[in-house]
């Protein structure tokens, strides 16, 4: 049984946290992953932040992931205000954007990474299993296999 606590801010912080809470609670099943779940939805001032202390990129991202351990998951961080760009940008929903963006994270908190092409197709199948079809991870891989002949990541 897993417990997903969520905060947000900004304008429409509220639509926003019942996406975010409907998705996380359904993809941590899909997951069988059980313990707790935080997830804050920001703006991108905040995640700019965040992203400088700790990655050391002075610029907003879609979302952080901070894994913990024991009962705790972990914690997800999602700019609201880069989500509804990427939205915007890729013609689909800010509730579908939210969702790639809460099973992205949430994945990254169970130990899963994309920094390899092994490790980015491990990751990618278990978006397809919370997602029900392709996520942020999928979409890049076959973006890149469509511009190398190849196959490979660049």
């Amino acid at each position: 049984m897993s417990r997903v606590l969520v905060s947000a801010e900004g304008r429409g912080k509220g639509y926003a946290a019942r996406v975010v809470r409907a998705a996380a609670t359904r993809q941590l099943s899909r997951a069988g992953a059980s313990g707790e779940l935080s997830v804050v939805v920001v703006g991108d001032r905040r995640m700019r932040r965040l992203n400088r202390l700790f990655r050391g990129k002075d610029r907003p991202t879609d979302v952080l992931s901070f894994p913990q351990g024991g009962g705790v998951i972990g914690d997800v961080v999602i700019s609201l205000d880069t989500a509804r760009r990427q939205a915007r940008e890729g013609g689909w929903t800010l509730a579908r954007e939210l969702r790639l963006l809460v099973a992205h994270g949430i994945l990254h908190c169970l130990g899963h990474d994309h920094e390899d092409q092994r490790g980015a197709r491990r990751m990618a199948a278990a978006e397809r299993r919370l997602l029900g079809g392709p996520g942020m991870v999928g979409v890049t891989l076959a973006a890149a296999k469509a511009v190398s002949s190849k196959g490979r990541l660049r």
